[in-house]
């Protein structure tokens, strides 16, 4: 009995180690999310050179020329928003859960997989809707049917995406 006790202890010390690492392996995700903060910073590094030669061109441009401009700013901003709503949602989520701080926006912390499956298809297809009326902005200068025909097709697929994931949410949570 003695060696059954003993076989049985040393396989519940190998399973808590076992698991030990495989829960503390999450911290290995920290490195992706600060790549993801640096790569927030060269964001906005592009943001202020676009930003002052937007501002430059602006009283010489015409509207379409300063429309176009404006759009790839906002562009820009929604790819931003985007990289934080990662880099919040994924330590949140799968490293450590951030405490309740009053002075933190909700959408960032405590949103669950499904929210942020939809925040993040949410915003790519923001982000390719921007950059479809941006293209269809400058389509005098640009006259090209087949990048029309990828612009609009990347653009319909990706708000398809988003209303089947909505479509499989809500199934799934009528079935729970």
């Amino acid at each position: 009995m003695p060696n059954a006790w003993r076989a049985g202890f040393v396989m519940k010390r190998i399973a808590r180690v076992v698991e030990s690492g495989l829960f503390g392996s999450r911290w290995l995700v920290v490195p992706f999310l600060f790549g993801l903060v640096l790569a927030l910073v060269a964001l906005l590094y592009k943001f202020v050179l676009k930003l002052v030669d937007f501002v430059v061109q602006v009283p010489a441009a015409d509207v379409s020329t300063v429309l176009v401009g404006a759009l790839g700013l906002v562009d820009l901003t929604l790819a931003a928003n985007l990289i934080v709503i990662v880099i919040s949602s994924s330590y949140d989520n799968f490293v450590a859960p951030v405490g309740q701080n009053p002075a933190w926006p909700n959408g960032l912390v405590n949103v669950g997989f499904a929210g942020l499956k939809h925040k993040l298809l949410g915003s790519i297809v923001a982000i390719a809707a921007v950059s479809a009326l941006e293209w269809f902005m400058d389509i005098d200068r640009n006259p090209d049917s087949v990048k029309l025909a990828w612009v609009v097709g990347t653009l319909v697929a990706f708000a398809l995406a988003m209303l089947l994931a909505a479509i499989a949410d809500r199934l799934s949570a009528k079935e729970t």
